[in-house]
């Protein structure tokens, strides 16, 4: 059994609509308060070779990364630790407070305990005015199907291209431009930590329509074969860059750096070059 078919069994019980965003939405005056968690542990999230320090950065960027989904602003970020060696807080915490700064947000607490395994969960909240967030619902058909930056590259450094280590063990949550996004009209948005195909069924999961997408156009990473490029920029996970869709005739603002991928179309599935695209990404996993 994998998580997303757990989730079915917890959206039976308390709403399928408290389980189709990457943040809980919750009104607050006239703005919306985004809040998000995330538990990560050692041998399934962290690769090896990362420093305490990476390993803090990478918990408050996979947080930031699910608030920028939303269009939203970070503000805070909550760290519960539970340590196997009470001598790696401190690198720890200093990763997750430089990644919360070069946000804007901050630490503002969390908790401590002892675990036989590194095990960490990030709990975020972040703001967003009612007419600026975006959701993963709202594609409509005949928008563009788009990505922010290149597909693959984290994955690829597991594959063992060195040259993309620091975007696996420091990745960089599109935080600006989830924000730009959300106040120049995206549809619907979500991010890709676990790989665009399986992203791409999760959005489908949201909307009445579904997504056309096409292989020529995947940003992929350099450096690597073709063939093993496409499929690192389809299946792979851990880039957390932001898939999102526009309306056809969106204006993009200047500096952001994306490519279109589709288009959204009418029937409720997922195409790859017009075939039914293979639903394949990262999942955690129960049992065989």
């Amino acid at each position: 059994m994998d998580e997303r078919a757990l989730l079915q069994e917890v959206a039976a019980i308390i709403g399928k609509e408290h389980c189709l965003d990457d943040c809980a939405v919750l009104s607050c005056g006239d703005r919306l308060i985004v809040a998000t968690t995330d538990m990560l542990h050692e041998t399934t999230d962290f690769p090896n070779g990362m420093t305490d320090w990476q390993i803090g950065w990478m918990c408050a960027a996979v947080t930031l990364s699910d608030i920028a989904s939303m269009g939203a602003v970070p503000a805070v970020l909550l760290l519960a630790v539970g340590l196997d060696d009470p001598s790696r807080i401190g690198e720890i915490t200093r990763g997750a407070r430089d990644c919360c700064s070069e946000a804007g947000a901050y630490i503002a607490g969390g908790d401590i305990d002892h675990h036989e395994e590194l095990t960490i969960v990030s709990s975020g909240i972040g703001m967003v005015t009612p007419d600026h967030i975006v959701r993963r619902s709202g594609s409509k058909s005949g928008d563009l199907v788009c990505v922010t930056g290149v597909l693959g590259c984290a994955q690829a450094a597991l594959n063992g291209y060195h040259q993309y280590d620091k975007t696996l063990m420091e990745p960089h949550p599109r935080v600006s431009e989830g924000v730009i996004l959300g106040r120049t009209g995206a549809t619907s948005m979500m991010d890709i930590s676990d790989g665009l195909s399986i992203s791409l069924y999760d959005l489908l999961e949201a909307n009445s329509c579904g997504y056309s997408i096409y292989r020529e156009k995947l940003p992929s990473p350099a450096g690597v074969p073709p063939d093993e490029a496409t499929a690192l920029a389809l299946y792979g996970g851990g880039d957390y860059e932001l898939l999102f869709t526009v309306p056809n005739d969106w204006v993009p603002p200047p500096g952001l750096h994306y490519s279109v991928i589709g288009d959204v179309i009418r029937d409720h599935c997922i195409l790859l070059d017009g075939d039914v695209m293979v639903r394949k990404g990262y999942e955690h996993t129960w049992g065989s």
